[in-house]
C-alpha cells in the first residue's frame, strides 16, 4: 500500500491510467465506430435512475436486481440506483424525448459509459465497468437483428481480435413462450434445488437454465428446449438470421440454452465468448427486447441491441498477445536551455499544436540531459532544441531521436519542417 494517500480506490474497482489508458481509448472508438458508420447517433444518460426503472425492466428476479444493485435514497426521499446495465436507461431517454414519434423507424442510438454492479470481485469481473452498447428501437426485422450483430463482429475484427466465437439462440415471442415457460416450469419442480432457486422457477425459469452452479447444470441435462416449443413465426425469423449471417460471411454456434441474464429478452439472442478468459469468458451479448418498452410504460416498440465489454475485450487482446498500433502520444519534444529558450520553444510548441502536431516540452527549469531523457521517454521522433546562441542566430535544433541527426531549421520555418518531416 502506498504512503502517498491514505486513500484506496473502492474495492473491485480499479484506475485506468496511461499508458493502459490509451488502449482502452482506443478499443472503445473501435466498438463505436460501425455502428457510427451505420447511423446510429450517440447518447449518454445520467448515471443513476429510478429504482423502478431497473426493478421492472431489468426483471425482479435477477441477480442483478435482487443482489447486485447499489441502491440510495435521496434527502428528499427518492429511490435511486446506480445503473447496472444501459438498454432501459436508452429505452427511457428515447421515450421521453419522443424520438420514436416521427415516423422515423428505427431510432438507432449507441452510448460508452461506466455501469456498477455489487458482484464478487474476480479476474475480468468488476464492480464498476466500462461498455459500448448500441441499440434500434421500434422495428421488428430480421435485418436489424442481424446488422447488429455484423457490426459488433466488425468491431471485433477490426481491432485484430480472432479467438472469440458467437453464441446465438431464439427465446421466441409472447405466442409461444408461455407454453415453453410451462414446460420448463414442471421439468424444475421436480429437481432438487435450494429455496431461492425455486422462486426463480415461479418468476422466471429461464433464469435457472443460466446458473452457473455445476450441481445445478448438472440436473438440467434432460431440460426441455425452447427450440422444440417455437412457434412458426419465431422459427421462421429465427431461419432468416440465420440466413442473413451466414450471407455476411458471420460463422455463429446454435446453443438452445442461451438464454442471457436480463428478464427482457425475446427472440434472437447472442453472446459473444472468448476462450482466453477463464470463467468470465463473456465479452459482450444482447438481443430482440420486443416487450420492454410497455414493461416501462411505454408504447409497444420492438427493438433489438447488444452492449460489448471495454475491460473484457481489452483482457481478450492481451491474451491472444495482440499489440495494438496506437498513434504517439508526442511527436514531438521541445528542450529549453535557458529562460529565453523556455518562452520562445512554448510559443512554438503551442503552435505546433494548433497546427495539429502533437507537442509536449520540459517543464519546471530541469537540466538538458533530465530533459532528453524525457523527450525520449515521451516516444516523440524529434526534439526541438535552443540555447541563447540559437536563438542569437533565429534558429532551433531538430534532433532525429531515433537517427541521432541534428540540423538548425530558421525559427519562423519550424512548424512547417516537423511537418514536413512527420508526413
Amino acid at each position: 500500500m502506498s504512503d502517498e494517500t491514505s486513500f484506496q480506490a473502492p474495492k473491485g474497482t480499479f484506475d485506468l491510467l496511461p499508458p493502459d489508458s490509451a488502449v482502452f481509448l482506443a478499443v472503445r472508438d473501435a466498438l463505436s465506430a460501425p455502428a457510427r458508420r451505420a447511423g446510429y447517433g450517440y447518447v449518454e444518460t445520467p448515471g443513476f435512475e429510478s429504482v423502478g426503472l431497473f426493478s421492472r425492466g431489468v426483471g425482479e428476479s435477477t441477480d442483478i436486481v435482487t443482489k447486485e444493485m447499489y441502491t440510495l435514497t435521496t434527502k428528499g426521499g427518492t429511490e435511486l440506483a446506480l445503473r447496472p446495465e444501459g438498454t432501459a436507461s436508452v429505452l427511457r431517454a428515447a421515450l421521453q424525448a419522443n424520438l420514436h414519434r416521427g415516423g422515423n423507424l428505427p431510432v438507432k442510438l449507441w452510448y460508452s459509459g461506466s455501469y456498477y454492479r455489487y458482484e464478487r470481485p474476480q479476474a475480468g469481473r468488476y464492480r464498476h465497468f466500462s461498455q459500448v452498447g448500441a441499440e434500434a428501437i421500434g422495428a421488428e426485422d430480421p435485418l436489424l437483428d442481424t446488422e447488429l450483430i455484423v457490426l459488433a463482429v466488425d468491431g471485433y475484427r477490426s481491432l485484430g481480435l480472432t479467438g472469440f466465437r458467437l453464441l446465438l439462440n431464439t427465446l421466441g415471442d409472447r405466442e409461444c413462450r408461455p407454453v415453453y415457460r410451462a414446460a420448463l416450469q414442471d421439468f424444475l419442480r421436480g429437481l432438487d434445488l435450494d429455496e431461492e432457486t425455486r422462486r426463480r422457477i415461479e418468476i422466471n425459469p429461464l433464469r435457472v437454465l443460466d446458473d452457473k452452479r455445476e450441481s445445478v447444470q448438472r440436473q438440467l441435462a434432460g431440460a426441455p428446449l425452447i427450440g422444440d416449443h417455437l412457434c412458426e413465426a419465431c422459427k421462421e425469423y429465427h431461419e432468416q438470421v440465420r440466413d442473413l449471417l451466414t450471407a455476411s460471411g458471420v460463422a455463429f454456434e446454435d446453443d438452445p440454452r442461451l438464454v442471457r441474464g436480463l428478464d427482457y429478452y425475446t427472440r434472437t439472442t447472442f453472446e459473444f465468448v472468448h476462450d482466453g478468459l477463464g470463467s468470465q469468458s463473456a465479452i459482450g451479448g444482447g438481443g430482440r427486447y420486443d416487450g420492454l418498452s410497455e414493461m416501462i410504460g411505454g408504447p409497444s416498440l420492438p427493438s433489438v441491441g447488444w452492449a460489448l465489454g471495454v475491460d473484457r475485450t481489452v483482457l481478450a487482446l492481451r491474451s491472444e498477445g495482440v499489440a495494438l498500433d496506437l498513434p504517439a502520444a508526442t511527436d514531438v519534444y521541445a528542450v529549453p536551455m535557458g529562460e529565453e529558450a523556455r518562452r520562445t520553444l512554448f510559443t512554438v510548441v503551442t503552435e505546433l499544436r494548433r497546427a495539429g502536431v502533437a507537442a509536449d516540452m520540459a517543464f519546471g527549469g530541469r537540466s538538458v540531459k533530465n530533459a532528453m531523457k524525457s523527450a525520449n521517454r515521451s516516444g516523440a521522433r524529434f526534439a526541438l532544441i535552443a540555447g541563447e546562441r540559437d536563438l542569437a542566430d533565429g534558429v532551433v535544433q531538430i534532433k532525429d531521436l531515433a537517427g541521432g541527426e541534428q540540423e538548425p531549421v530558421a525559427l519562423n520555418e519550424v512548424v512547417a519542417a516537423v511537418k514536413s518531416r512527420l508526413g
